[in-house]
C-alpha cells in the first residue's frame, strides 16, 4: 500500500474527536487558547493606551492610540505571509506553530510587566508570534484529512467554533481583570491562556502524526542559512529601531507611520495584482475573473475598515457613553465585544442553510453582490451609532442595546462577506497563482485594519458633538462603495462564470 493510501485510510478511520481525527482536538484547543489571549489583549489595548496616568494607563491621545491599534492588527495579518513561508521552507507547520505560540506568550508576559517602556516590545512580539502561528495552524487542520474525506468542511466548522469560544473567554476573562483589577493583570491573563494552549499542544502533538512535521518545500542547507541570516538581520533592524525609539533618540509619529503603512500595503496589493494580471500569461477568461475578484477585494478592505471599529471607537463609546450598570455591577466596556462571537455561533448555521436553499431555488448572487450586501449591512450598523452618538452628544449615557444592535448588524455583514470572500479567492484565482492570490487577498485585511485605526483617530472625547458626524461619514462611504460594487456585480456575475476550454486547459496543465 502506498504512503498516500495509508494516510487516507488513517484519516478516514481516525474518529477520536467528535467523529473527526484526534489531531483536530489538539488544534482546536490550541487555537481556542491562542484566540483567548489575542482577543483578550486586543480588547484592552485602546482602553489602556487612552486611560489617564491616574488610571495607570499611557495617556495617549485617541488619534495616537487608534493608529497604534491599527498598525498592530494590520501587522498581525501581514506577518502571516512570511509566517507561512517560514513553515513551508524552513521549519514545517508543527514547529512553526509551537514557536509562534512561545513568542506570543513572551509578548503577553512583557505586556504584563508594569513598565510602560516595554509596551511596544510586547506588541511586536505578539504580532510576530501570531504571524507565525495563525496561518499555519489553519493549514494544519486541512492536512488532517485526505483529499476525498467528506469530513473536511465539518472539521473546519468545528475548528471555527473553537476560535469563537476562545474570543468569548478572552473578552470575558482578560476584560474583567484588565478593567476591574489592573491593566497588566489583564495582559497577564492573556499570557496564562497562551501558556495553557502551549502545554496542551506539546502534550498532544502526537495526535497530528506527520502532518507538516517537515517543510513542504525545504530549502538547501546553504539556502536555509542565508534565509536565517536575512531573518536575523530583519529582527536586528526592528530591535535597533525599537531601542532608539524607547531611548528617545528618534521620535516616531504613530499616525504618520500608519498612513505610510496603509499606502505601502495598498501599493504592494496593486503592484502584485497588476503583475499577475499583466505578466501572468492569463487567458481572457482568467483576466475577467480577476476583475470580478477585484470587486471582492475592494469590498473586503472597506468592510474591515468599518468592522474593526469594534476594538477602537466602539470600544471607547462603550466605555465613555454607555450605561453599563447592571444593578450594582458595572459591566467592563470590553465585554460588549463578546456580542460578535456569540452572534456568529448562533447565526452561522442559518447562513449556511440560506446559501444552500438559494442555490436550490437557482438563485445564486455573484460573489461581488454578496460582498456588497455584507458591506451595506455593516454600514447600517453605523447608522444606528449615528443616532446613539446624538444622545451622547447631549451628555446622556445611552442604553447598551445601541451597541448590541450595531454588533448584531456587523456580525450579519461579516457572515455575508467573510466566508464568501475566501470562497471567491479560491474559485476565481488562476489555479497556478492560487496561493499567491490568497496572500494578496490577506493584504485587504491589513489595509482595512490600518484604515480603521486612522478613522477611529477622529474620535475626540473632548469634542463629542463631532461623534455623530464621524459615524455618519463611515456609514455613507461604506454605503456608496457597496452600491457601486453591487451595480458593477450585475455584469461581474458573467465574468465569474466564464469557463472557456483554453482556461480549463491552462488550469489542468499548470503544475
Amino acid at each position: 500500500m502506498s504512503t498516500a493510501s495509508a494516510s487516507a485510510v488513517t484519516s478516514h478511520t481516525d474518529t477520536g474527536f467528535f467523529g473527526h481525527p484526534k489531531g483536530l482536538s489538539t488544534l482546536f484547543f490550541t487555537e481556542m487558547w491562542e484566540r483567548m489571549s489575542y482577543y483578550g489583549m486586543r480588547a484592552l489595548l485602546v482602553l489602556f493606551m487612552t486611560a489617564s496616568l491616574q488610571q495607570e494607563g499611557l495617556a495617549f491621545t485617541v488619534a495616537t492610540a487608534t493608529a497604534i491599534y491599527g498598525l498592530y492588527t494590520g501587522s498581525v495579518y501581514f506577518l502571516g505571509l512570511p509566517g507561512g513561508w517560514i513553515a513551508d521552507r524552513l521549519l514545517g507547520g508543527q514547529r512553526t506553530v509551537f514557536w509562534g505560540g512561545v513568542i506570543i506568550m513572551c509578548g503577553h508576559i512583557v505586556l504584563a510587566i508594569p513598565n510602560d517602556g516595554t509596551f511596544f516590545v510586547g506588541l511586536i512580539l505578539v504580532a510576530s508570534g501570531t504571524g507565525l502561528l495563525k496561518p499555519n495552524i489553519s493549514a494544519l487542520v486541512g492536512q488532517l484529512y485526505s483529499e476525498d474525506d467528506v469530513r473536511r468542511d465539518g472539521g473546519y466548522a468545528l475548528y471555527y467554533m473553537g476560535i469563537n469560544m476562545g474570543s468569548v473567554l478572552g473578552y470575558t476573562i482578560c476584560g474583567y481583570f484588565g478593567e476591574n483589577i489592573g491593566w497588566h493583570w489583564g495582559f497577564g491573563a492573556a499570557a496564562v491562556g497562551m501558556a495553557i494552549g502551549l502545554i496542551q499542544y506539546r502534550r498532544t502533538i502526537g495526535n497530528l502524526g506527520d502532518a507538516s512535521i517537515a517543510p513542504e518545500s525545504p530549502m538547501t542547507p546553504a539556502g536555509a542559512r542565508r534565509a536565517w541570516i536575512a531573518i536575523a538581520a530583519v529582527v536586528g533592524v526592528v530591535a535597533l529601531v525599537t531601542g532608539l525609539a524607547l531611548s528617545g533618540a528618534i521620535a516616531i509619529n504613530a499616525v504618520a507611520v500608519a498612513q505610510y503603512t496603509a499606502a505601502a500595503f495598498t501599493l504592494i496589493f496593486v503592484l502584485y495584482y497588476g503583475y499577475i494580471y499583466f505578466l501572468g500569461e492569463l487567458t481572457d477568461a482568467e483576466k475577467k475573473r480577476l476583475w470580478a475578484l477585484l470587486l471582492v477585494c475592494i469590498a473586503s478592505a472597506c468592510f474591515w475598515s468599518g468592522f474593526e471599529q469594534a476594538g477602537s471607537s466602539l470600544n471607547l463609546f462603550g466605555r465613555d457613553y454607555t450605561d453599563r450598570m447592571v444593578g450594582s455591577f458595572e459591566l467592563p466596556a470590553s465585554w460588549f465585544q463578546n456580542v460578535n462571537p456569540m452572534f456568529i455561533v448562533i447565526l452561522s448555521p442559518f447562513f449556511a442553510a440560506l446559501w444552500i436553499n438559494l442555490g436550490k431555488r437557482m438563485i445564486s448572487p455573484s460573489y461581488g453582490m454578496k460582498c456588497a450586501v455584507g458591506l451595506l449591512i455593516m454600514a447600517s450598523g453605523f447608522i444606528v451609532m449615528f443616532f446613539a452618538a446624538q444622545y451622547a452628544a447631549q451628555g446622556l449615557k445611552v442604553a447598551p442595546y445601541w451597541l448590541v444592535t450595531t454588533y448584531f448588524l456587523h456580525t450579519v455583514g461579516e457572515l455575508c462577506l467573510s466566508p464568501v470572500a475566501l470562497s471567491a479567492v479560491s474559485k476565481l484565482s488562476p489555479k497556478r497563482f492560487a496561493g499567491q492570490m490568497m496572500g494578496v487577498f490577506v493584504l485587504t485585511y491589513s489595509i482595512g485594519n490600518i484604515i480603521s485605526g486612522l478613522l477611529a483617530g477622529n474620535f475626540d472625547p473632548n469634542r463629542v458633538e463631532e461623534l455623530p458626524n464621524l459615524y455618519l461619514q463611515i456609514s455613507l462611504f461604506s454605503i456608496g462603495v457597496g452600491i457601486i460594487i453591487a451595480l458593477i456585480s450585475l455584469k461581474a456575475k458573467r465574468w465569474e462564470g466564464l469557463h472557456t476550454p483554453s482556461a480549463q486547459a491552462v488550469a489542468t496543465d499548470t503544475p
